[in-house]
């Protein structure tokens, strides 16, 4: 039996990279193919910034968690619109925006920050001025 332990593991090697490619692989070609990962929405992505009504209120909740998150020591400020604003689909919106922060030394400082944001409501936009319907996937730039 020990002069056939490699020739056993390479069989056995042989047999799993063929039942991989034969059997595991197609099964998983047709569940990515299948209705199974689709979202039907009206919100389509877009590769390219936009502006919309949509993203301006993703913007604006955006700055009232910053606003939240830098707490009442500092006078935050931004401007009216933000830099860049993608949608992802499907009510998942990207923003790129800048605010500017008075310290209490007085020191006036911009920076830039990135809000992933999403809506939860999808295609009923009844409830989007409501900062509850909204949820922050990721913020980045608010450290120091």
């Amino acid at each position: 039996m020990k002069k056939y332990k490699n020739l056993l593991f390479i069989l056995a090697f042989i047999a799993l990279l063929l039942s991989q490619y034969k059997l595991v692989m197609p099964f998983m070609y047709k569940i990515a193919a299948s209705d199974l990962f689709l979202v039907d929405s009206k919100d389509q992505a877009s590769q390219l910034p936009i502006s919309t009504t949509l993203t301006a209120i993703a913007y604006m909740h955006c700055n009232h968690t910053i606003k939240s998150e830098l707490g009442s020591e500092a006078v935050v400020s931004f401007p009216e619109k933000p830099l860049n604003a993608w949608s992802m689909g499907n009510y998942d919106y990207l923003i790129h925006g800048e605010y500017g922060i008075t310290n209490q030394n007085s020191t006036a400082t911009s920076k830039n920050y990135t809000c992933r944001i999403a809506y939860k409501n999808g295609d009923d936009q009844e409830g989007i001025l409501d900062y509850d319907n909204w949820s922050i996937v990721g913020l980045s730039g608010l450290e120091n």
